[in-house]
């Protein structure tokens, strides 16, 4: 299972890990803007006093964090064509994948914002700042530091849960991997190298994650 032909198979075609692995940050990356957008807009919404709006950014946060990340892909990637809706699976991966972290953004939006004391926004009020005003110059800046940590979190989620879509053939690196484990029958190296690369990506992030989260518990308890 681990014969030294096999890594010198493996590494005489690590273009195609190398290619796999710059596929999936990319795809990460652009679900990730994808992710920030809907978790601002639907936070905002979701503490806009707007009880029909509120509802119905319910309705989105609960199915989508409520519903298998593969069950939403498959959705997608047979039901939009029928629709007349035709995207690659690069295009439909980053939807999907901004779609699913995005309802976990928004509920992180919205718990940020309600950690910043009310004091703030009556104070902005009094002053006679509109809502989205007193949101962009006082409220979301300071709400957005408190999010930080568990957005980053998020983010190593959704890198990894990008290998979802290898079920679609996303072309990412798990796609790549296991065409090339089932071509080349090397399935123990091939896999120890991608957990290899996505422990690259994700570890310094959790990290980052976790030191940023101490720094705010200490910064609280001054």
């Amino acid at each position: 299972m681990f014969r030294l032909w096999m890594w010198q198979e493996l590494f005489a075609h690590f273009d195609i890990f190398l290619s796999g692995f710059a596929k999936t940050i990319l795809i990460s990356v652009l679900a990730l803007l994808l992710t920030f957008a809907i978790g601002i807009l639907v936070g905002l919404l979701r503490v806009s006093g707007k009880k029909a709006v509120k509802t119905i950014c319910q309705g989105y946060i609960s199915f989508f964090q409520n519903t298998p990340l593969v069950v939403q892909v498959f959705f997608f990637y047979n039901v939009l064509p029928r629709l007349g809706i035709m995207l690659s699976p690069f295009i439909l991966g980053c939807i999907s994948l901004g779609l699913y972290t995005g309802a976990f953004a928004a509920s992180i939006v919205e718990a940020a914002i309600q950690a910043v004391p009310i004091g703030q926004m009556e104070a902005a009020a009094s002053q006679g700042f509109p809502f989205l005003t007193a949101m962009r110059l006082i409220i979301l800046p300071q709400a957005l530091k408190i999010a930080m940590p568990p957005m980053a979190n998020q983010s190593v989620n959704l890198i990894k849960n990008s290998s979802v879509l290898a079920l679609i053939a996303g072309g990412e690196l798990m796609y790549r991997s296991d065409s090339f484990a089932a071509d080349a029958s090397i399935y123990g190296p091939t896999f120890i190298v991608v957990g290899v690369l996505y422990l690259i990506i994700c570890l310094p992030l959790s990290t980052y994650a976790r030191n940023m989260e101490e720094r705010l518990k200490k910064g609280a308890a001054k």
